[in-house]
């Protein structure tokens, strides 16, 4: 089970403003290498490729990136506003994340910041001619960086905001985050069911605030519950809504400091995360085709689609014993909590859909053509579900 620090390593990688500060701190770590490169150069190169070689093209790069910044974050803006007024307004936290744009606009920032302050070192006499020659071989390589980012933005344009590309990276998301559920059902922990005897007298950890469960950090509760020698049951999972001074979890010790560190544990927030969520693409992609089928929409081919993306989200990410997990392998021996179920993953896929949807014959035959072939599944939590949902959908369909 990843850690809360790789979480956090995670969630600040995707920021668009810490990949444009990195590189543009690349650009200047080079800029300052370069004199201490100056005394591998040849001196007859200096001739060649000094001073009067390369300002002008720096002189370029720096007019011409800043422009060509400026217009992309106007496009890239434009293309995320759109996927979010046709898609979900949720999906825009996830556009914000997407990498290819981040690194195209990030090259485009550290170039203009590599050519600007070379200028200016150039300008107040500060590289010697053999340095200059240094400063040339790195422009070269620069350049090479903005022109392959320009042809990776070209590309890109094509498809960004468009719904099949909002789409798709849901799905991808939604995938990683099955995928890793489904080797940790109990996020490493050991697992509860509805049967399962709860301790009589028990201390409550409290949420501090009100807000999204977005992460728990099962490592340092499991922590934390060992040097107490306590045994913590999660009552709430990733994504469920909490107000404060509710129950998070129950413990066996009911020490107040130990109830009030474990409660540090949680990661609280205004919006709901990726990190440990199971359903939460599931639900952006339903929500996708409640839009879709609204009457101001009217738009039943993107439901369709939608359905056959959760059909096969739930069909091929979803295995057998999704749900299940033997205690023995648990990593987090003094952690428990209840799996997300492969009926309950089903439920707020397709239920949405199914609800808002029943007045289209073409959305219902699609669903219950999914709902039928899902109720082959190896999972018998997910084939008993989608057998309930087909017979609730009958009076509908006809």
């Amino acid at each position: 089970m990843i850690s809360r620090w790789v979480v956090l390593l995670r969630r600040w990688s995707r920021i668009l403003w810490v990949r444009v500060a990195l590189i543009s701190l690349g650009s200047l770590l080079a800029l300052a290498v370069a004199p201490l490169l100056s005394f591998i150069v040849p001196e007859e190169m200096q001739y060649r490729f000094g001073r009067e070689a390369i300002l002008p093209v720096l002189t370029i790069l720096a007019s011409g990136m800043l422009a060509v910044t400026t217009f992309s974050l106007n496009v890239m803006v434009s293309a995320y506003r759109t996927a979010s007024s046709t898609a979900t307004p949720r999906v825009y936290r996830l556009l914000l994340e997407d990498t290819v744009t981040q690194s195209v606009l990030a090259t485009f920032v550290g170039g203009f910041v590599f050519s600007l302050i070379a200028v200016i070192l150039f300008h107040a006499e500060l590289y010697t001619p053999q340095a200059a020659v240094a400063v040339f071989v790195i422009t070269l390589v620069v350049v090479a960086l903005i022109v392959i980012a320009i042809l990776r933005w070209i590309d890109h344009l094509s498809s960004l905001g468009s719904m099949d590309h909002t789409l798709r990276l849901i799905e991808a998301r939604t995938r990683a985050v099955l995928k890793e559920r489904a080797s940790l059902p109990c996020l490493g922990g050991g697992c509860v069911s509805d049967d399962s005897v709860m301790p009589a007298d028990v201390g409550e950890v409290l949420a501090r605030k009100s807000g999204f469960i977005r992460f728990i950090d099962m490592a340092r509760l499991n922590e934390k519950a060992a040097r107490e020698e306590a045994l913590v049951y999660v009552t709430r999972s990733p994504g469920e809504y909490v107000l404060r001074g509710q129950p998070l979890a129950q413990s066996t010790s009911r020490d107040e400091e130990f109830c009030a560190s474990a409660a540090r544990c949680f990661e609280i927030g205004d919006v709901r995360s990726f990190d440990q969520d199971a359903s939460f693409g599931l639900t952006l992609l339903a929500e996708t085709a409640q839009r879709a089928l609204s009457p101001g929409v009217n738009d039943p081919g993107t439901a369709i689609e939608v359905i056959g993306r959760l059909e096969r989200l739930l069909w091929e990410d979803v295995p057998d014993g999704f749900d299940r997990v033997d205690d023995a392998d648990a990593r987090f021996t003094r952690v428990f909590l209840a799996p997300d179920t492969a009926g309950t993953l089903l439920e707020r896929a397709l239920v949405p859909i199914a609800r808002d949807g029943a007045d289209d014959p073409d959305v219902m035959g699609r669903l219950n053509a999914a709902l039928g072939n899902l109720c082959e599944h190896p999972s018998d939590s997910m084939s008993d579900a989608a057998r309930r949902q087909i017979e609730a959908c009958q009076p509908n369909a006809g």
